[in-house]
């Protein structure tokens, strides 16, 4: 059966539901579009082809499974506090809060009604990071400790050092610094640029550490369990704004665990009788070199498919994929009420991503605080 949802605002990322809902018509339908005025409405029902309203109620009328919501930062919650009092499922886009007041104000609002809110975090799901969490979840690397990305910014970075280092709630310190420099523009969200403009481009870097077993006391970080068990994660992050788009800035990646390690598309580890081995990720994407319409199919490692693309034949491309991921995974939380990626993750991604704009900054080490949603789930 379709997957029917609504989608509240509208501009780069709601394009992407709309686009979704057009490659793979037999997977989705938004059922109606809501925008702020009756005028826009008009506007993007005549582009999409689709029922947009200025009102809520009228849009609810087309009985939506959830509401995906596409609003700026700065009113989610408020956006969010709206749905929930209506008892409505919603997937929201990241963040899901401007500033730590708002991500603590708004775990309360979700508690008090008891609100059905799943946030639209799609990195993990993507392809690429899709097969790295299997090929560790298979055993190769063995305890995974150390991880640097140079790919993701702010809060997506945090959810992918958290769920491959295997990070709970546990605190953090975190050190940072921002440098400049000069690159020439070659590509952006308004499409490719040959100019040769130059461009004062923001280069973050930031360390993060946390302590296993670690909990707040007296707002300090307690001493973590002595053994293995107790030996910090690691988290390094290096990012410039224009890697999501840049032509001539690649994505690093690098991951160590005690049995082996994966360098962008390599991994190498240890066998079973400890004897050294590599494979490659490798990717299958059909319609190269051939008359075959191009779509993604799957990642291999080594002879091993560690990812199937689910809608495979339609062309989407990998945040194509990862977004269709979380909208078919909110139909499942609906229905059956399995979270994929709830609230208070998002709550604590992003308030570690807070903590890491703080210090890269103002150059100083800033310490994590157990907040509430956190508290609830330890």
């Amino acid at each position: 059966m379709k997957t029917r949802f609504m989608v509240i605002g509208y501009g780069w990322r709601a394009d992407f539901f709309y686009r979704i809902a057009r490659l793979a018509p037999e997977r989705f339908e938004i059922c109606a579009g809501v925008l702020r005025t009756p005028e826009r409405a008009s506007q993007v029902a005549e582009e999409q082809g689709v029922f947009a309203t200025a009102d809520l109620e009228e849009a609810l009328k087309t009985e939506p499974e959830f509401a995906v919501l596409c609003v700026p930062r700065g009113i989610v919650k408020d956006y969010l506090v709206r749905l929930m009092e209506r008892g409505i499922p919603v997937l929201t886009e990241t963040p899901p809060g401007k500033d730590v007041q708002e991500l603590e104000e708004l775990w309360q609002e979700k508690v008090r009604l008891n609100g059905k809110v799943q946030v639209l975090e799609q990195y993990f799901l993507q392809p690429y990071y899709a097969a790295v969490q299997e090929i560790i979840r298979g055993g190769y690397l063995g305890q995974v400790s150390y991880v640097m990305l140079s790919a993701l910014h702010g809060y997506h970075a945090v959810s992918m050092y958290r769920k491959l280092l295997g990070i709970g709630w546990e605190n953090c310190t975190i050190s940072g610094k921002r440098f400049y420099g000069d690159l020439t523009a070659t590509n952006g969200r308004a499409g490719f640029e040959y100019s040769g403009r130059q461009i004062r481009a923001e280069r973050d870097w930031a360390y993060l550490e946390f302590m296993p077993g670690s909990s707040e006391k007296d707002g300090t970080l307690s001493e973590p369990a002595c053994g293995a068990s107790g030996i910090p994660k690691v988290a390094l992050f290096d990012f410039s704004g224009e890697q999501y788009f840049s032509t001539i800035r690649r994505r690093r990646w690098n991951i160590q665990g005690s049995r082996g390690e994966i360098d962008d598309d390599t991994v190498d580890y240890l066998t079973c009788e400890n004897q050294t081995a590599r494979q490659e990720i490798r990717r299958q994407d059909i319609g190269l070199n051939n008359n075959s319409q191009w779509a993604h199919k799957g990642i291999l490692f080594g002879e091993k498919l560690v990812y199937e693309n689910p809608f495979y034949p339609a062309r989407m491309n990998d945040d194509e994929i990862a977004v269709a991921s979380c909208l078919e995974r909110m139909k499942k939380y609906v229905q059956t009420g399995e979270a994929f990626y709830p609230l208070e993750e998002a709550l604590q991604d992003t308030y570690l991503s807070f903590l890491l704009e703080e210090a890269v900054q103002s150059g100083k080490t800033v310490v994590s605080e157990t907040k509430a949603w956190a508290k609830e789930k330890r």
